[in-house]
């Protein structure tokens, strides 16, 4: 099966549309994404309750994991779909969207499994006590035990279907159940609703997951006859070309998730030992901080379609240009960003709390991160470049090299040298190396493939000589 319009989509429409079309609404996905995240915190947070509160927070680390699950087979089956598209290879198209979805589902029943049989080795783990104990378990109870599947699903289905460049229809779906769960958090949490506390918030995110859920069953009912998103469970077999292809990427990508945890994890800990308000406004600054991080990452993951078809098709000027205006107009934004941070930092901080203390430490917090926002962008697009192209290793040693060689010593270093206010500027330090190490890779990956392509047209060319 061949559709023309996605194929018109990678090959003929011009560059800027194309991106676009791609990019904005996963930009836009992602954004939505920042307010879903910091849904639950703010409604539970107005009850006033530190139960309450303690049970959501308890519970992150286990949530957090399902994001390993979403790149390993998210990212890993999306980047094998476009590449074999690329090649007009569309039985393996069909075979890696098949393996992506029932392994997602295979690991959301596990981890419902494992979470039931050992809930309460696992409460101890996660810090639960007699006192936190019930809110984190039926928090857990909405989210994990019934709603891993759901949850890890409708993230692997927005790759995969933005994978055959329906980027639109991606970010709908899961902008749906963002914006669901938004809309049922105060009416399953709050006192004037189902005053249900912490459990109301696990549930009002498992309805948002399963309406996700539906919305691309349905997109694929109705598309079943032109698109490549295969779900039918006699063409789920294990090939082994098909699962390298799929965890050279995920693999790599699921890994570099369990990173950014622990380099977050590191940061929080240097932080607190500089008292509440230093904690209050690390977190707020990196709420914020959020935001233009991820539109960078969600233009990158925009292209990726695009660059994997065409790195795979053999048409390297589309797929150079492709990067090279992306890179364009997301350094543009984020420079305007950074400027804006840098020099409106307190009026930035004073936005999300009215307190002297807090705005003080923010302020000065917020103009580290910022610094570091341009690189972090390069470096997003290049990790992209890797993942799109199948380069799982690459994007491995990125993730190593950001968090293990880079980020967490320099936040070691820098709080010993300017304590505190060190910490906000171990990402700038990192990012800034790792962007140099991105334009130099990239550049001898381009300058080798265009030595490809070049020889590729001569010997095209002296056959169709020979031809005539």
């Amino acid at each position: 099966m061949v559709d023309q319009k996605k194929t018109i989509l990678f090959e003929q429409m011009p560059i800027p549309k194309a991106v676009m079309t791609l990019a904005v609404p996963t930009v836009l996905s992602s954004l939505v994404m920042v307010f879903y995240n910091l849904a639950d915190t703010y409604f539970v947070g107005m009850l006033n309750d530190p139960i309450e509160n303690a049970g959501v927070a308890l519970a992150a680390p286990v949530l957090l994991a399902f994001n390993a699950v979403n790149n390993l087979f998210g990212v890993g089956s999306s980047s094998m779909m476009s590449r074999a598209l690329g090649r007009k290879d569309y039985d393996t198209v069909y075979r890696s969207s098949a393996f992506g979805f029932y392994c997602s589902v295979i690991s959301g029943l596990l981890f419902s499994l494992l979470c039931t049989v050992f809930k309460y080795p696992l409460m101890n783990l996660l810090g639960a006590d007699a006192e936190t104990f019930a809110a984190t378990d039926g928090y857990m109870l909405w989210t994990v035990t019934l709603g891993a599947v759901p949850s890890i699903l409708n993230v692997v289905m927005a790759y995969m279907v933005r994978a055959e460049g329906a980027s639109l229809h991606a970010s709908l779906g899961t902008m749906s159940g963002c914006l669901l769960n938004i809309i049922l958090d105060p009416i399953f949490i709050l006192p004037w609703g189902f005053n249900m506390g912490a459990a109301g918030a696990g549930l009002a995110t498992l309805i948002s997951n399963c309406v996700a859920c539906c919305y691309f069953f349905v997109l694929l009912f109705i598309k079943r006859k032109n698109t490549y998103v295969c779900i039918r469970p006699r063409m789920f077999r294990v090939r082994k070309h098909v699962a390298l292809g799929i965890f050279g990427v995920g693999i790599p990508a699921a890994i570099q998730n369990l990173l950014n945890v622990t380099g977050m994890t590191v940061l929080n800990n240097f932080t607190s030992a500089f008292g509440a308000d230093a904690v209050a406004a690390m977190g707020i600054t990196q709420k914020i901080n959020m935001v233009p991080m991820n539109i960078s990452m969600g233009l990158s993951q925009g292209i990726m379609p695009l660059i994997s078809y065409n790195y795979s098709s053999g048409n390297i000027p589309r797929m150079r240009k492709t990067l090279t205006f992306a890179m364009k107009i997301s350094l543009s934004f984020i420079f305007c960003m950074s400027a804006v941070y840098f020099f409106a930092a307190d009026f930035v901080v004073n936005l999300f709390m009215q307190n002297e203390s807090i705005i003080a430490y923010g302020s000065q917090f917020l103009r580290g991160f910022c610094l570091g926002l341009p690189f972090l962008c390069l470096d997003f697009l290049a990790v992209g470049v890797f993942q799109a192209v199948g380069m799982g290793m690459k994007s491995l040693i990125f993730a190593i090299l950001r968090k293990i060689v880079l980020e967490i010593p320099a936040l070691v270093i820098l709080n010993q040298l300017f304590p505190l206010y060190g910490l906000a500027y171990a990402q700038f330090c990192a990012e800034l190396v790792l962007s140099v190490v991105a334009v130099i890779v990239l550049l001898r990956m381009f300058r080798r493939l265009n030595a490809q392509y070049k020889e590729r047209l001569a010997k095209d060319e002296a056959a169709a000589d020979q031809t005539l």
